[in-house]
């Protein structure tokens, strides 16, 4: 599975642990952090999609927020790889005039990721330590947040799982896992919307990372050396 993916179920997961995910319909649409045009004052460019370009400033902000969420951030190539997947996401998602994450969606997300830091003042240590200022980082959330509802949005009608899928991950890999960590193994019927959640989310992944490793080599791309480098 892609990092970005991860990053962006984490964060839609901190939204669902906070309040529960609210659905979605089509209607105004967030652009993506990508800039096209001659509109656009342009502070290094690392990237061109299509004809879309991709700055060293929104590069750096992507690694910064990385580093805040994960721990730290990929290389040079895996970024660049993460926001041409951002782009194919936020294109199609654009033409489907998806909607964009509610003010109040992002501020909770961005109240739930402060909350696994130790303190405030601790939390914003570790955005300036990152490279980042609060806004970026409620940027980066609410791009995170939107991508993320499109790809369950387009993927989530054909991820069905069945009952015997529940039972055998149950009696599988669950029940390993519990065994592993001395826990008692709970009655399936407790665990079974978890489970069913699960593994539709792990086909809603697999689903998404075909599409996107399929549509990434019809993609003009052209890759810039970074600043100081030839």
């Amino acid at each position: 599975m892609r990092r970005w993916i991860a990053i962006a179920i984490f964060v839609v997961g901190l939204l669902a642990a906070g309040r529960g995910a609210s659905a979605q319909s089509p209607r105004e649409v967030i652009n993506l952090p990508i800039s096209s045009g001659g509109t656009v004052t342009v502070d290094g460019i690392a990237a061109r999609i299509e004809g879309d370009i991709v700055t060293e400033s929104q590069l750096n902000e992507l690694a910064g927020f990385q580093k805040l969420v994960d721990g730290k951030a990929g290389s040079r190539a895996d970024l660049l790889r993460e926001l041409t997947d951002q782009w194919i996401v936020n294109t199609e998602a654009q033409t489907a005039r998806f909607g964009q994450p509610k003010a109040e969606d992002v501020t909770q997300a961005y109240d739930d990721l402060a909350k696994r830091f130790p303190s405030a003042e601790a939390f914003r240590g570790e955005i300036a330590a990152a490279g980042l200022t609060e806004n970026a980082v409620r940027r980066q959330l609410e791009l995170q947040i939107y991508l993320s509802r499109f790809m369950d949005y387009k993927f989530r009608p054909a991820a069905q799982v069945s009952e015997s899928e529940i039972e055998e991950y149950y009696n599988g890999d669950f029940t390993k896992q519990a065994q592993e960590r001395g826990e008692k193994v709970p009655p399936l019927e407790d665990v079974h919307a978890d489970i069913r959640r699960l593994l539709t989310e792990k086909i809603i992944n697999q689903r998404a990372t075909k599409w996107l490793d399929e549509a990434r080599p019809r993609l003009r791309v052209e890759i810039f050396a970074a600043p100081g480098k030839s």
